[in-house]
């Protein structure tokens, strides 16, 4: 188990990734704190992870609230002594946004992924950082999309948002990593077992001309494998990099487009 003994605090836990990558962790021996906005999904995957065999809690937290944070943060510390790994998975779905043309969408729909995920990321970032910091040691992790690298229509704010966070990723770990703390992002392509994929499909489908099916042949055509990665493969190099085996890895993103997106 090469998370035995981490405390890990997860993000967004009641959303496919997030629940994959708390799951993971869970199974390689850490012991996980789940949060998301809603309770009832995040309690389900904390109660999966129970009925394995695992160490979890649930928590309702809104990740875009400091003081909502902070005060979870810190009731980890006091129930578990310290916090190894922040997982950020927080997703912003907004259907009014995909679809619509850069010309004429609004600025506030277009700006608010920009500002919902960075605010995210670095209020959790910077209060996981804190707790680390004293005891020079720590992984703060994150997930993008290839929108971060290459140029997508009808998807608003949401590439400026990706790209963002790489951003913040880097320079979190420009000022951390002399500390102990390393700071790492993982890029999938879209994956078939996540709603994102067809939250991403539905508002296109006119404009793309695009059946469901063929959307997703489309995206796995992009692939070498010529097909999309899956939930497992995404949460298991969750796993790698937050253990002691990815210790000379910080300041990046992960490429995991399967080779649609060169490096």
């Amino acid at each position: 188990m090469i998370l035995k003994d981490r405390v890990a605090v997860i993000y967004g836990a009641g959303g496919a990734i997030g629940g994959a990558v708390a799951r993971a962790f869970a199974s390689e021996g850490a012991t996980v704190f789940l949060t998301g906005r809603h309770l009832e999904p995040v309690e389900s995957v904390a109660k999966d992870i129970v009925s394995a065999g695992g160490s979890a809690e649930a928590a309702e937290v809104d990740a875009l609230d400091e003081h909502a944070v902070d005060k979870h943060l810190q009731s980890v510390i006091d129930k578990a002594g310290r916090v190894d790994i922040s997982f950020n998975a927080v997703g912003i779905p907004n259907a009014r946004i995909l679809g619509v043309p850069l010309t004429v969408i609004d600025v506030e729909q277009f700006s608010l992924p920009i500002t919902a995920y960075t605010r995210s990321y670095l209020l959790t970032a910077r209060l996981a950082a804190r707790r680390m910091v004293p005891n020079r040691s720590g992984v703060i992790m994150t997930v993008t999309a290839l929108h971060s690298r290459t140029g997508i229509p009808l998807v608003g704010g949401y590439g400026p948002a990706m790209a963002a966070k790489e951003a913040l990723t880097r320079d979190l770990s420009a000022e951390l990593a002399p500390q102990g703390v390393r700071v790492v992002g993982l890029r999938p392509q879209a994956m078939p077992e996540t709603h994102t994929i067809r939250e991403a499909f539905e508002p296109r489908a006119k404009a793309s001309g695009m059946t469901w099916e063929q959307w997703q042949q489309a995206l796995a055509g992009r692939t070498h494998a010529r097909r999309l990665m899956t939930l497992e493969e995404t949460a298991n190099m969750a796993v790698f990099l937050a253990s002691d085996k990815a210790s000379g890895m910080t300041g990046t993103t992960v490429n995991l487009t399967m080779g649609s997106l060169d490096d």
